[in-house]
């Protein structure tokens, strides 16, 4: 009989890839043999295999394309491993207890990059999974936060005078609206690279081809593979189409010029040509520059001599469009002969950054009809406060703080609403720009009352006789307001109304049948809003959960009780008896 020992060392090795990391790492201790088979290679293939995203400073793609007997690849994965490990258990605590989830968070997106591959995991769980609810909800807020930590990270190097490419500095946009998708920054630099590899494959001659023909053979596979342009004019306002990985990923490739021009410009330049966006109002061009000492047909010209641009149009055609045109446009739209330079110039990063800012509130406000529906994708809310983050580091030129100003209250209910682990970005970002005036105060207090509100354990409201007779609905009950008829979702109650005098009579709570004294709700909505609601006006004989309703629920439940016909409760600390 063969024993294990006596298998070839190739066996062993394909056997130990099957084998849990952390099994392995007892059978070595265990077994000379296993422990002296290629390391290196065994724990390359674990890295490889059992985390997708790292930091940066990793450097992985390089590691990966050295000699593995260069990298300490056990000492790295068992640096992951335990990342992964601590990771899990910050998760675990956010799950179980409604204190110190602010904290924890912080702690979870400490580990930056790395934690992206726990936080998957969980927000991937099977529906059968015993709080499968929370741990998705909770594991996509921290993602998220992660995500959009990222993006500002890049725009605060543009405003600190960093080099960073247009397509970055756009895709920043996507993870605002990223969650579990592809698409983030190496994702669809990948991509571009990929395409750009494609160009080259389709021409054997591509290399020996002069500037001004290789900018027409990228812009012609562009086109003609459908990655630039709208192919249908009614939906050029759509949303998706501010969006650059979703005009890589989507089956139509739509996208708006500015989004068309800056793939046309990140795919040519990884062919070497120098193609940057032109800042003309209203559309954007590329610009197609010709190298040093040649122009853009490829003939050598003298250095001292103004060479002449290119411009085109990838998101209408593969070819050139004149100068003068351009000209004559500006001419009819009454902009000066003296700043026709400056408009047919290469644009800053920041002014595309600024443009995309506009573009996707425009795509909001041309689409409110059914924004609020909450079935969009990209998801409005996130859109929309992503460009607001923008316009607050990248602002407008010449904007003041005061103009500024005007998006903090929409920040900070953003922030409240969906978004509190994004609380550390205004205490890193905002508070500082802000420093020395009256709003920063503002921000401020807003940062301290939810750090209070986070870590200071819930008020125990606990069902007894008395109460049970009063409080007739329970948490986890879902419900149609009678007059306003949107579903809802009970997260918590008060025996009688709890407001203040001015807000009961603000909201006519008097003026209800049975006023101010029975019993009032605190229910999260499917728009996503919270309100207070008296048990007068609770239908509780409601239809089917509604999608948008159970991706929300997950704040304050568990599951979907599909025998009870209600959600779970995750909040008995506050509520022990519902």
């Amino acid at each position: 009989m063969t024993l294990l020992h006596d298998l070839p060392s190739e066996i062993l090795f394909q056997i130990l890839l099957c084998v849990p990391p952390p099994s392995v790492l007892a059978i070595q201790q265990v077994c000379r043999k296993f422990d002296d088979l290629a390391q290196p290679l065994l724990w390359r293939s674990h890295c490889r295999t059992q985390f997708s995203y790292w930091r940066p400073e990793y450097n992985i793609a390089t590691k990966l394309a050295q000699n593995a007997s260069r990298v300490n690849w056990k000492d790295l994965f068992r640096t992951r491993h335990l990342a992964d490990r601590a990771i899990s258990d910050e998760l675990e605590e956010i799950l179980s207890s409604q204190t110190g989830r602010i904290e924890r968070s912080e702690r979870i997106l400490a580990h930056d990059y790395d934690a992206k591959d726990t936080l998957l995991r969980n927000s991937h769980v099977n529906d059968d999974c015993e709080d499968v609810l929370a741990r998705r909800y909770y594991s996509d807020a921290v993602l998220g936060g992660l995500h959009r930590a990222m993006a500002i990270g890049e725009w605060t190097k543009i405003r600190d005078g960093q080099p960073v490419s247009f397509e970055r500095a756009l895709v920043a946009f996507d993870h605002f609206v990223l969650c579990d998708r592809e698409g983030d920054f190496d994702e669809v630099a990948a991509r571009l690279d990929r395409i750009a590899k494609s160009v080259q494959l389709e021409d054997p001659q591509f290399s020996e081809a002069a500037p001004r023909h290789k900018a027409k053979l990228v812009a012609g596979y562009l086109r003609r593979n459908g990655i630039t342009g709208v192919a249908d004019d009614t939906q050029y306002h759509n949303l998706r189409n501010n969006f650059l990985s979703r005009a890589l990923q989507s089956c139509d490739h739509a996208s708006l010029p500015l989004i068309s021009v800056v793939i046309f410009c990140a795919v040519s330049k990884r062919l070497g040509v120098e193609a940057e966006p032109c800042g003309f109002p209203f559309h954007v061009y590329a610009i197609v520059k010709p190298p040093v000492g040649h122009d853009l047909d490829g003939r050598p010209v003298d250095n001292r001599l103004e060479q002449q641009w290119s411009y085109m149009d990838p998101f209408k055609s593969d070819l050139e469009v004149s100068r003068s045109d351009l000209e004559a446009q500006l001419k009819i739209m009454g902009v000066p002969a003296a700043d026709h330079n400056m408009l047919l110039g290469v644009s800053s990063v920041a002014d595309m950054v600024r443009r995309t800012s506009r573009n996707i509130i425009g795509s909001i406000q041309q689409n409110s009809h059914i924004a609020s529906t909450g079935s969009v994708d990209p998801e409005p809310d996130s859109a929309f406060y992503g460009a607001l983050w923008a316009l607050l580091i990248l602002p407008e030129p010449h904007s003041g703080l005061f103009q500024r100003a005007r998006f903090l209250p929409y920040i900070l209910e953003y922030l409240e609403r969906q978004f509190v682990f994004d609380i550390r970005l205004i205490e890193r970002i905002l508070l500082p720009i802000f420093e020395g005036t009256p709003h920063w105060q503002q921000l401020h207090d807003a940062v301290r009352v939810m750090h209070a509100g986070d870590s200071i354990p819930k008020q125990i409201k606990s069902r007894n006789a008395e109460i049970a007779n009063s409080v007739r609905f329970k948490v986890g009950q879902i419900f149609q307001h009678k007059r306003y008829n949107y579903q809802a979702v009970i997260t918590g109650w008060d025996v009688e109304c709890a407001q203040s005098e001015d807000w009961m009579s603000q909201m006519g709570v008097d003026r209800l049948s049975r006023g101010r004294h029975q019993s009032f709700y605190h229910v999260l909505v499917e728009d996503k809003s919270v309100r207070y609601v008296a048990e007068e006006n609770i239908d509780s004989t409601p239809g089917p959960v509604g999608t948008n309703l159970m991706s929300l629920a997950g704040r304050h439940f568990k599951r979907w009780d599909d025998v009870s016909k209600t959600f779970v409760s995750n909040i008995r600390d506050e509520y022990p008896n519902d």
